[in-house]
């Protein structure tokens, strides 16, 4: 699963009223890119879409995590995270080097 799909994933699972437009100006992708991935998610099992009528007079859908949806959240967020904390824990030590290259002595976010 690609970044922008598990993206979807997580926010229809916050909020599965999300019109395809309204998560296009939350991801900042193109109401296309969005519409694509919606779609994908739809074929492969991860989302259904059920039809009501919102309060503005229009039929929208509510996108609705399966039960496969909710698994795949749950291994890609693990994914995920493991990912950011490897990119953490080489941020960190590259931080240090450069830190003692520059005979910084200052710690944390300080200004020097």
């Amino acid at each position: 699963m690609d970044e922008n799909r598990f993206n979807v994933l997580r926010e229809l699972a916050r909020d599965g009223t999300l019109s395809q437009r309204d998560l296009s100006k939350r991801m900042g992708l193109s109401l296309g890119r969005v519409n694509y991935v919606v779609n994908a998610l739809l074929e492969e099992g991860y989302i259904k879409a059920n039809r009501f009528k919102n309060s503005k007079n229009k039929i929208a859908y509510m996108y609705v995590l399966t039960a496969k949806g909710v698994s795949a959240k749950i291994v890609q967020s693990y994914n995920f995270l493991q990912i950011k904390l490897e990119e953490f824990d080489r941020l960190r030590c590259e931080i240090e080097v450069l830190r003692q290259e520059t005979g910084a002595g200052f710690h944390g976010y300080d200004k020097p």
